[in-house]
């Protein structure tokens, strides 16, 4: 690739031919404040809009300043980031911004955590010279998400996640000048768009314009409620990230003193969402065994590639944008909603406690299972089987509020029965790592043959798409993979076009998996993060005595016990659903 010579704040270096100013200034350790730029450079995605103008520089030769992160390095440009010039204009780009930002600081969302907050405390703005009318929206509340306009910037990252990444199309600029803003088309609440929840759009958002519905005032009511009896699960990927919210580096495994956290908080019982999902992959396994073996007798209707439905956003995207294939996904619930099912059923029971006397909550990486745990489908007489789902970003604010010191806790071990679990219900907080887990005691019980090596090496890693053969004592089983949604649109098309060679897809909606989830402590798109993360996650499972889900000595207690056995009628009726067909309609009157 061709090199040139550049020359940044009198510092020369050489960059490849297409480099811009931000990534070459960054390479010899120049930060160019920017409020508009993202990346996932994993992904060759970056959001580049140049729109802010907060990080402009000065090039020699040109009258008007360049906005560092959409301006190309050119063969002996010279650069200055930090004139006079440079660092006034600046200031005034953002004091405009702010002209036009609510000063709700105190009780904003994102508070503490606001790239514009840290924005002005850089630049020490500590007033706006600039008066007059400010931007007046509505706010539009969603199961999951939070859409405060008022306080968007333009910066249009949460398009980019929305649009190019995920392919869902929920969010887009409209309107011109003062009335420009990032929303759903015609307005409509997010509720009622196409929005799958996923998150990614608030895990980049740089101001408070895009957050998650926190449930904390309602779990703390629940714990102060001498009549409930508070169940809490957590989810595989939340051990591997929570860490960072003290201090901790990323990948740092912190399941201990997780446990001892939310035990110090009152929660009754603390059980592993892990349970549940070795739940899962009996159910799901057994699913898949059945479509495989009537494939295989020649059953010309079996539906085939079976896609793995523990994903709640990417139920969501598949009953929006792909509705003629509800009947292909797996029936069986995600681990979330297993759990919940058991809690309030043969857990209740065994507590000798009514199921409304019974708040069963979820510490997960996920908006969208704010979502999910609202769905109709999943109630009793309007009593929904899990009651409140806080995410990773809220379990770190929620110990922090209760002065925990998180980092001294002793480890301590999650309550029997519902918190002994598997390496392989692990790993499902990581892209392949559901499918994989699936592998081990598909491959078991259809061959009746002990696994020699159950680390299945060709399921893992980070590309978007990954494809994998396994030899199931002599069939081939092909094996697809995707995570992120648009990434999970390609899949699919060929699903529907009837080009799909495959056997099994797995699918998470968030780039890396549950890792990634736009409830967890946020990684600004770097990729070594979740690497960080999916490694720690492999770490706890190959520590594991118990490595596949059909040897859980609790799974089969409660099979022999309660269900009787994998996909019977109680096992169908608890822990399965079906699907909708949402096509977004719209009527203009």
């Amino acid at each position: 690739m061709e090199q040139i010579k550049v020359t940044i704040d009198k510092k020369t270096l050489e960059v490849p031919k297409g480099t811009t100013i931000l990534a070459a200034a960054k390479t010899i350790g120049i930060d160019i404040p920017t409020l508009c730029y993202f990346s996932l450079g994993d992904m060759k995605i970056e959001n580049k809009p140049g729109g802010c103008r907060i990080c402009v520089v000065e090039v020699e030769g040109r009258r008007n300043l360049a906005p560092a992160c959409a301006t190309e390095c050119t063969p002996n440009m010279m650069v200055k980031t930090n004139s006079m010039r440079v660092l006034n204009a600046r200031r005034t780009v953002l004091e405009l911004i702010l002209s036009d930002h609510p000063f709700d600081c105190l009780i904003c969302a994102k508070s503490g955590n606001c790239e514009l907050q840290d924005m002005a405390h850089r630049f020490g703005v500590r007033e706006i010279p600039y008066h007059g009318e400010q931007s007046k929206y509505r706010v539009d509340t969603s199961p999951s998400i939070i859409r405060d306009v008022d306080k968007c910037i333009m910066c249009r990252r949460c398009e980019m996640m929305c649009n190019t990444v995920q392919t869902v199309g929920t969010l887009s600029a409209i309107n011109r000048g003062f009335e420009a803003v990032v929303a759903t088309a015609f307005e409509m609440n997010l509720e009622k768009s196409s929005c799958t929840y996923c998150g990614q759009c608030v895990a980049v958002c740089p101001t408070g314009a895009l957050t998650e519905v926190d449930h904390t005032r309602q779990v703390i009511s629940a714990l102060a409620d001498p009549k409930k009896t508070v169940i809490v699960q957590t989810a595989p990927a939340v051990r591997a990230a929570l860490g960072e919210e003290f201090g901790l580096e990323a990948g740092s495994l912190v399941t201990g003193k997780m446990v001892a956290a939310l035990r110090e908080l009152g929660f009754d019982y603390i059980f592993d969402t892990d349970f549940a999902a070795d739940l899962t992959i009996m159910e799901e396994g057994t699913e898949l065994l059945s479509r495989l073996n009537k494939h295989l007798a020649g059953d010309k209707e079996v539906k085939l590639p079976i896609l793995t439905s523990c994903c709640p956003a990417w139920v969501n995207f598949f009953e929006h944008n792909f509705p003629e294939l509800k009947d292909i996904p797996s029936t069986a619930r995600s681990p979330q909603q297993m759990f919940g099912a058991i809690a309030k059923t043969f857990y209740a029971e065994k507590l000798g406690i009514s199921r409304e006397n019974m708040v069963v909550v979820s510490i997960m990486p996920c908006l969208a299972k704010k979502y999910e745990c609202q769905r109709d489908e999943f109630k009793t007489d309007g009593n929904p089987d899990v009651d409140f789902a806080i995410s990773t970003r809220e379990l770190a604010n929620f110990i922090k509020q209760a002065n925990i010191d998180f980092n001294a806790l002793p480890d301590e071990d999650f309550d029997n029965p519902l918190g002994v679990s598997s390496g392989a219900a692990v790993i499902f907080g990581t892209t392949g790592g559901v499918i994989e887990a699936a592998v081990r005691t598909a491959y078991e019980i259809q061959t009746g043959k002990s696994l020699e090596k159950v680390d299945f090496d060709e399921l893992r890693g980070m590309e978007g798409i990954r494809e994998a053969t396994i030899d199931v004592d002599g069939f081939p089983m092909r094996i697809g993979i995707a995570h992120g949604l648009g990434n999970a649109r390609k899949l699919l098309e060929d699903v529907r076009d009837g080009k799909s060679q495959f056997h099994a897809i797995e699918i998470m909606a968030c780039p890396g998996g549950c890792i990634g989830g736009g409830g967890q402590p946020l990684h600004h798109g770097d990729s070594s993060i979740l690497m960080a993360r999916q490694k720690a996650i492999y770490c706890e499972d190959a520590g594991k005595t118990i490595r596949k889900s059909h040897e859980n000595p609790y799974i089969k207690e409660l099979y022999e016990k309660f269900l009787g056995k994998p996909m019977s009628e109680k096992a169908h009726h608890l822990l399965h659903t079906h699907y909708f067909d949402k096509r977004t309609k719209i009527t203009i009157e």
